[in-house]
């Protein structure tokens, strides 16, 4: 038996649709300007090009239906809606959920200005909300449409065909690069329409087959 000078955290995990078990979190991988469209929007080359990555921490996660208090440091918090995909024991896509990413859009503007990481505008406590998982063998995403709704209206809309890089591109790079193992969830980029969120509001996304995803800011 390990002894540890103080006791470990709880591991991180995520409720699996019609199922008893959960699906434990290792690691959160994010694909950025994945979506033409988004990239235009934030004023970038919609042209293929290497992906860019980066990471959250899987203590990062909320569950839906949670109230979110407004993060300290910013002025401008952005909400990004996205497919999760996460990955099983033998490196499969073992289930999809809706993913927000969320950005401390100010901090990152910083960064980019200094040349900087983006961490702090995105790996920050309670920027990943993500919905009950839905098993992949259960659900063709083949034709999906991807929402996210702010206050009731609709901000963000889109085809997940419409992803620059497909999911089996995403899993192969970060195979060779990024050490995937099972627990892993990838958020997969987000469609145009990114904009504010604030105290009050309510998000809730959906993707067409999946269980949505909806929080609260208080």
């Amino acid at each position: 038996m390990t002894n540890y000078v103080f006791p470990p955290h709880d591991p991180v995990s995520l409720a699996i649709k019609g199922s008893d078990s959960r699906f434990p979190v290792r690691r959160i991988y994010c694909i950025g300007k994945n979506y033409a469209d988004h990239v235009k929007e934030m004023g970038g080359d919609a042209a293929r090009s290497e992906p860019i990555f980066f990471t959250k921490a899987a203590e990062t996660i909320v569950e839906s239906g949670s109230d979110i208090p407004f993060p300290p440091n910013t002025t401008n918090l952005h909400y990004e809606v996205e497919l999760v995909v996460a990955i099983g024991p033998n490196l499969e896509v073992f289930a999809y959920g809706v993913g927000i990413d969320l950005t401390r859009r100010d901090l990152q503007s910083a960064a980019k200005k200094r040349g900087g990481p983006w961490a702090r505008a995105k790996n920050f406590n309670r920027s990943a909300p993500c919905s009950v998982l839905t098993l992949a063998d259960s659900v063709d995403l083949s034709k999906a449409r991807i929402v996210l709704r702010k206050n009731g209206d609709i901000v963000q809309h889109g085809a997940l065909s419409d992803m620059i890089w497909g999911i089996p591109e995403i899993i192969e790079r970060l195979r060779q690069d990024m050490d995937l193992q099972a627990g892993d969830l990838i958020y997969t980029g987000t469609p145009a329409g990114v904009g504010p969120v604030n105290v009050g509001d309510e998000l809730s996304g959906g993707i067409e087959g999946l269980q949505r995803i909806t929080v609260r800011f208080i």
